[in-house]
């Protein structure tokens, strides 16, 4: 092989490695971007878990025939507490906020519950915590498109496979939370 043909591979082999490692790169940062959006989404979570037991708590007080909902509150939560995967974590975090649309229902129903100062905080906390994971998941759901975006398309296609980049999945909102009620309480 003569030099100038040695020279211009050598400088296509540079240049092509040097694409191969931005490409890499920017995998890595979107793929990071995706983790923090998530450990974000999982703060919000947790708080929301933590803040749930007090609720019943206070419930219970008032209540006793309300039984199913107040299971389907602790169930949803034990789930949540025992997932371990992103996607399980999303799948409990979708169950506990229809049993929650339900449990804040039992408080329209009870106008002495209704006015318990600690409920009436409970309920703002919760509805604070809501919001916060509202604009959490819209993050993470940006971040997971971008992320999406760049495995898919081409030639960063083919980078993501060497590397075992997989499409991740949206944090989609349960049906129930499409027409979420209000937390809000008229005292």
């Amino acid at each position: 092989m003569s030099l100038p043909v040695l020279i211009f591979l050598g400088i296509f082999l540079i240049i092509f490695l040097y694409y191969f490692i931005q490409i890499n790169n920017s995998l890595i940062v979107l793929k990071n971007q995706v983790q923090k959006s998530w450990s974000n989404i999982d703060v919000i979570l947790k708080q929301r878990f933590d803040e749930i037991p007090q609720l019943i708590e206070i419930i219970n007080q008032y209540l006793t025939h309300e039984k199913k909902i107040l299971d389907n509150v602790v169930h949803a939560r034990t789930l949540y507490g025992q997932a371990r995967s992103e996607n399980d974590k999303i799948k409990a975090s979708q169950e506990l906020s229809n049993a929650f649309t339900g449990l804040i229902a039992i408080g329209e129903n009870y106008p002495e519950l209704k006015s318990n100062n600690n409920f009436i905080q409970l309920q703002t906390r919760l509805s604070e915590l809501e919001e916060s994971l509202t604009h959490r998941r819209e993050h993470f759901n940006d971040a997971v498109t971008n992320y999406n975006t760049m495995i898919e398309q081409f030639p960063s296609s083919i980078i993501a496979q060497i590397n075992l980049h997989h499409k991740k999945r949206l944090f989609e909102v349960a049906e129930s939370e499409k027409v979420r009620p209000s937390l809000k309480t008229n005292v």
